[in-house]
């Protein structure tokens, strides 16, 4: 697979191996039918980035968010919690002192 631009000089997608081992890498199971317009798909993904290789950065900083703002956290100190039946009063069924939920995973409860 070439590392430069996963196009051939003709200007083709990428060819089926190189789709199938970039979804591999991606862990995207893709549909062999589907090979040559996933190809496609990542060939424009990768002209887009190959557009933002020809920008000027000089002078732009480094960053790992978009602005300077940090998260505001509240002081983290011991208060007294809520009475279980107040806490529980909202629950949409109670086995006890515990909220009762329908099972979603593993088929019925």
């Amino acid at each position: 697979m070439a590392t430069e631009n996963p196009r051939d000089p003709e200007g083709s997608p990428p060819r089926a191996p190189d789709v199938m081992h970039i979804a591999r890498l991606a862990r995207l199971a893709i549909d062999p039918a589907r090979e040559r317009e996933v190809g496609l798909q990542f060939a424009r993904i990768l002209d887009a980035f190959q557009t933002l290789t020809t920008l000027d950065v000089t002078g732009v900083e480094p960053m790992t968010r978009p602005t300077d703002l940090t998260d505001v956290l509240r002081e983290d100190r011991e208060r007294p919690s809520l009475a279980v039946n107040a806490a529980l009063a909202n629950a949409p069924a109670r086995v006890e002192d515990f909220y009762s939920v329908p099972k979603t995973i593993g088929g019925e409860a």
